[in-house]
Parts: C-alpha cells; structure tokens; sequence
C-alpha cells in the first residue's frame, strides 16, 4: 500500500465528466495501491445539500450562492479533506474553488474574482487542478431537462468554458477535452495524475 497523498481536483462546466472521470481515476488508483478518498462540491453537509436546493431555484442572488458554496466548501475541507491528506489519502474533488470562481462571476457582474478568492481564502489549495473541457453543444446534449440547473443555457455556458479556459492558462491548470471518448480522456487524465506523483 503507498501512502502518498495529493489534492487532486477535476473542474470544468456542466456535462464535461467531472463526475464520471474522478470515479474512474479513483478505481485506477486504487489498482494501483494508493489509498483513495472520492468526494465532491456541493458536498454532503447541510450546506451542500442546501445549495443543491438552490441551484435550481433562479430567484436565488448569485452572491448567496457564492456565500454558501464558501461555507461549504470550509465545512469541507476543514472537516474531510484535511483529515484524509493527513491520513495519506490521495484525495479528489469532483469540483473545488475553481467552479465557484467561474460560475458566480459570470451569473453577475458585482462578484469578482478577487472576492470569491477573499471568501474562500481559509480553505487548502489543490496540488493538482484538471480542467475537463468541453463544447457547450455537446454538454447541453448529455443532459435531460429534468437535470438542468439554473446556470445550464448556450450563451451562459459558452462564457464559463471561455473563463475556465483563460484561468487554467493563467493558473497553470492541466486542459483535457471531453469531447473523445471516454477510454482515452480517462487514459490522458491518468498520466497526468501518475507523472505528479513520480
């Protein structure tokens, strides 16, 4: 069994995989010895089960969910994600900041990025980001209209994949299309993650 723990997250808009992908590469390193914790934004505190609430409620302010996606996030790390490094876990999040950064800025104009950095700024940082890339077009077509959130239209989403794309180039973030199938966006994800851990 390797002990080796990382903060590994995997970000990206709505449809890219983010989901599918961090259960893939979580059984992958799993086969390899590592000891593995899965988790995800909104998590599964009060707070994250409240944000799933208004997620689908348009009415809510785009500065309360900035607000409570930072309460949870705290919660998160704080009471989960800290412990299981400790424990020498590779932890992934199936989101992180990055997804608060990019989806509240652009719902509105008044929240910058500086701010959601300011509100989350008592939260670890990742050692490792992948941003999942995708087409717009093809995200809105993955899903049904039952799964839709307030933040799911064409021009709403175009906007969040140009944001993304800018901050993993500022940032320095990995880039993997989604648009390929699964098996080789999997398989580029994998050697992303195998080269940071050496």
């Amino acid at each position: 069994m390797k002990y080796n723990s990382l903060f590994i997250v995997l970000d990206g808009g709505d449809g890219a995989g983010t989901t599918t992908h961090s259960h893939l590469l979580k059984g992958f390193l799993e086969s390899k010895g590592f000891k593995v914790h899965l988790t995800q934004e909104p998590s599964g505190n009060k707070i994250g089960i409240l944000l799933r609430e208004y997620l689908k409620n348009k009415d809510i302010p785009a500065t309360t969910d900035a607000l409570l996606f930072a309460a949870d996030r705290d919660l998160h790390y704080h009471g989960e994600i800290k412990n299981k490094l400790e424990e020498g876990y590779i932890v992934i999040s199936d989101r992180y900041i990055e997804s608060s950064i990019i989806y509240q800025s652009v719902q509105s104009e008044k929240i910058t990025v500086d701010w959601i950095k300011k509100i989350n700024k008592f939260v670890g940082k990742p050692n490792l980001t992948i941003i999942l890339d995708i087409d717009p077009k093809i995200a809105l077509a993955r899903k049904s209209d039952k799964t839709l959130e307030k933040f799911e239209d064409l021009e709403f989403l175009n906007k969040v994949r140009h944001l993304y794309l800018t901050r993993a180039e500022l940032e320095g973030y990995y880039i993997v299309n989604t648009d390929d199938i699964i098996e080789l966006v999997q398989e580029k994800i994998q050697n992303i993650v195998m080269a940071k851990l050496g």
